[in-house]
């Protein structure tokens, strides 16, 4: 027979209370950083070479963080601690340094390592000075050894970024609505790519017309318009793709006669429509860039942003209409969007990568328009004078010290609870739930079965956060999601799981 006591010893003396936070923020580091740099790639300038094609642009390369340290009056630079960031009113941040190769007229210089801001530092993190400390060095330091770490110093003051819970992304999720009189049969899918979020739907209106609507287009087009412009030219090609079931197909056949209505029976036709939507009399060359620019970016981005990823895209919309007209014959139900299988959190780690992101694009405008700048004065291009730290430094301090994140999102980051041990350790493990507080949410706000073993069912406030504002269960852990789509694709092919 199992001894309770000493299991749940043996499970926290592993320190596994916020875990989770620190991995997280582990994984940001090691690997997140690198990500959006990468996403980057090249800073690229408006200065033109004497040869034709010989541009001047900075290539980006190894991103790396340092170790926490204060900079004195004097010039002296020391490690700081934790206990000298709270009693001198400092921000415990280390160093962003960044490869750098200045390409001016076709030739490179040599790569060089430049600081390009500061990183608040989580403590206890692989980067914090504390690391790997026995309890007699943590005590001569100012340190509580039974300290878990998991959260940041701004300013002196110490802040928890809270972890977010949300829909899942890149999810076809279904749903019921009732327009004058009308059900109406939904099919959405939040598309989530590089901190993109682009919601797009597909509704299956009166006389079981679908339509799909996405950002930056106004109203909604017709979906046989839409999948032909992406691609798939001929009616049967459309029927095939979206279903084999003859009662879908009879849907669909509507739909093609719709279409037809509309004078759309070519992907020639399909471009011009979608053209008369997006760019309404504009000059033809303008509406061709503007259709191919908001069906690259806007549409599922997650699937690709070139045209290649356009008949993708296609199959896509197929999926989320076959599921419009499987609710129609009711041989499938809509999703619950509480249940745990349709919710991702997000950690300290993805939240600090979100505003690492922004800030980082912030900071490559501003070296464009400098060595703009100074090419225009006909000064030497140094990488080492066109870079301004605090450009990159304020942006991702400011919303850690106000708790107002990218994304309209407030409250993200929190004054950590220090009443007693256990508020702290209950903050430091807290879930947050994006929905308005002020909006009856009922059914989010009951406890889901679902939530059994992965939420506490009374660590909730009471009134208007009731619910919304939710707590770990004690031994939970958090599965991570996977980077490597390709790998698990490649051994799916090779049991003959999918085809290819």
């Amino acid at each position: 027979m199992l001894d309770r006591k000493k299991l749940s010893e043996s499970y926290f003396a592993k320190n596994k209370i916020v875990q989770h936070q620190i991995d997280s923020f582990n994984e940001f580091v090691d690997h997140g950083l690198q990500k959006v740099v990468d996403e980057m790639g090249v800073i690229e300038t408006e200065i033109s070479g004497t040869d034709e094609g010989a541009e001047t642009y900075v290539r980006l390369g190894a991103v790396s963080v340092g170790y926490p340290v204060v900079k004195e009056a004097d010039g002296a630079v020391d490690r700081l601690f934790p206990s000298d960031a709270r009693l001198r009113n400092l921000t415990y941040s280390a160093p962003i340094n960044l490869e750098m190769t200045v390409v001016q007229n076709g030739i490179e210089s040599d790569p060089k390592g430049v600081e390009i801001g500061v990183l608040p530092i989580m403590l206890r993190s692989k980067v914090c000075n504390l690391y790997g400390l026995s309890d007699k060095e943590l005590r001569e330091h100012g340190e509580d050894p039974l300290d878990t770490g998991g959260y940041f110093i701004t300013n002196g003051t110490e802040r928890v970024i809270m972890t977010l819970e949300d829909l899942a992304p890149n999810k076809i999720m279904t749903e019921i609505e009732s327009k004058y009189g009308d059900e109406i049969e939904i099919a959405k899918v939040f598309s989530e790519r590089h901190g993109y979020r682009a919601l797009t739907v597909v509704e299956r209106g009166r006389k079981s017309i679908l339509e799909v609507s996405f950002p930056s287009v106004p109203g909604r087009i017709n979906f046989v318009t839409l999948v032909r412009a992406l691609g798939l030219e001929t009616d049967a090609d459309i029927v095939e793709t979206v279903s084999d079931d003859p009662e879908i197909q009879e849907f669909m056949s509507e739909n093609l006669e719709a279409a037809h209505n509309l004078g759309v029976f070519t992907k020639e036709d399909a471009l011009e429509e979608i053209g008369g939507i997006v760019a309404a009399r504009q000059a033809k060359e303008y509406q061709t860039r503007r259709i191919g620019y908001v069906l690259d970016r806007y549409l599922l981005p997650h699937l690709g942003n070139d045209e290649k990823d356009r008949l993708v895209k296609a199959h896509f919309l197929a999926r989320m209409a076959e599921a419009c007209f499987e609710i129609a014959l009711k041989r499938r139900g809509v999703d619950d969007k509480d249940h745990y299988a349709n919710k991702r959190l997000k950690l300290a780690g993805n939240l600090m990568e979100d505003l690492f992101r922004v800030s980082f694009n912030r900071l490559a405008r501003d070296i464009k328009y400098q060595i703009e700048r100074a090419s225009m004065r006909k000064r030497e291009l140094n990488i080492m004078t066109v870079i301004r730290p605090d450009v990159l430094t304020q942006r991702i301090v400011y919303p850690l010290a106000t708790g107002n994140w990218v994304g309209g999102r407030t409250g993200v980051a929190q004054l950590l609870d220090r009443t007693d041990h256990i508020s702290s350790l209950s903050h430091l493990r807290r879930v947050i739930s994006p929905l308005s507080r002020t909006q009856p949410h009922f059914e989010a706000r009951d406890l889901h079965p679902t939530q059994w073993g992965r939420l506490c069912p009374s660590e909730t406030p009471e009134g208007p956060n009731c619910g919304l504002v939710k707590n770990f269960a004690q031994m939970v852990e958090l599965s991570t999601g996977i980077e490597d789509v390709e790998s698990i694709k490649n051994e799916l092919y090779a049991y003959g799981a999918i085809a290819v």
